[in-house]
């Protein structure tokens, strides 16, 4: 655990401290207004329940919509074909630089999801993958677009499965 927020807080660049230092500051100025109008009992708790919540997904929500803004790419599923020698599946996609700015790496993620008839289990199926494999593609430049190839092992499944690619660039 102690690494994976040391890795998060050390991936962090200045429009997320930006951002964390804003969401607090608008946090204590709402907070110190709910303070002020204290004896309008009904706004004030209003108030604080809203810094709250402000305090609290202010930064989640933030950091995602933003990371989603500047690193904005878009990967495609190009091919599948499962091996019949080997318990293996072979995935080929490109990613897509959209954003406007270089990229140092990508993580692109295959995940191998079960399929069936009933829909809300087809939902439920998303959350749990059958299997998951990264790889990471370094440099990728502006508007650039770069094919990949992930071997996805081992993986013996052998009903209906859909392929579901995604990317986290930084």
């Amino acid at each position: 655990m102690k690494g994976k927020i040391t890795a998060f807080l050390n991936q962090l660049m200045i429009y997320d401290y930006i951002l964390f230092g804003s969401v607090f500051a608008l946090f204590l100025l709402i907070f110190i207004l709910a303070l002020v109008l204290r004896k309008k009992t009904v706004v004030s708790i209003f108030l604080v329940l809203l810094s709250f919540s402000i305090l609290f997904l202010g930064p989640t929500l933030g950091y995602i919509k933003m990371h989603e803004y500047l690193f904005a790419n878009s990967v495609k599923l190009i091919s599948q074909k499962q091996l019949v020698y080997t318990a293996a599946i072979i995935v080929k996609g490109q990613i897509t630089n959209e954003s406007k700015r270089n990229f140092k790496q990508c993580k692109i993620t295959a995940s191998v999801i079960k399929q069936g008839k009933n829909k809300y289990k087809n939902y439920i199926y998303k959350f749990k993958p059958l299997k998951k494999m990264s790889i990471i593609e370094q440099d990728i430049a502006k508007a650039q677009v770069r094919d990949f190839k992930i071997i996805v092992e081992p993986f013996r499944y052998a009903k209906d499965y859909n392929i579901t690619l995604k990317a986290d660039c930084r």
